[in-house]
């Protein structure tokens, strides 16, 4: 089960629906089933405050993803914040739309096993992302 809420921001405007078949079909093309995916939507302070707590980082990201994952079934509680999402969105010349869903996706990514930290992973995160957002019934090109 996918779950959306959200802590200090307005839910973002997008189809829960249309988000969660993609997020299943995207995950089967892993060989993985989807369990309790939790999406968390904050504001900058309150990732800043997550990624202190439990990673020890003192910095903004865009998405910290907590991977309880077992065998095939992937679960995870995924912080988004929405601050940052708009930010990069501005940065790389993409919509806000298409960036959010490719945050959004990205920690799905991670759950299915794809890392971006290592020599050559993040472009290999990059590609997983692109054939992802294709799959996507309101984005793919």
């Amino acid at each position: 089960m996918i779950t959306y809420q959200t802590e200090g921001v307005k839910m973002p405007n997008f189809k829960k629906r249309e988000n969660t078949a993609w997020v299943k079909a995207v995950a089967a093309g892993y060989g993985k089933k989807v369990g309790e995916i939790a999406y968390i939507f904050v504001d900058d302070e309150k990732i800043l405050e997550v990624n202190r707590q439990y990673l020890q980082h003192d910095y903004y990201t865009d998405i910290i993803t907590f991977d309880y994952t077992e065998g095939d079934t992937i679960s995870g509680d995924l912080f988004i914040s929405l601050d940052t999402v708009r930010t990069n969105a501005e940065q790389v010349g993409a919509s806000y739309d298409r960036e959010l869903h490719r945050v959004i996706i990205h920690g799905i990514l991670h759950l299915c096993g794809i890392n971006d930290k290592g020599p050559g992973e993040r472009e290999v995160m990059e590609a997983a992302e692109d054939k992802a957002l294709a799959m996507h019934p309101s984005l793919g090109e």
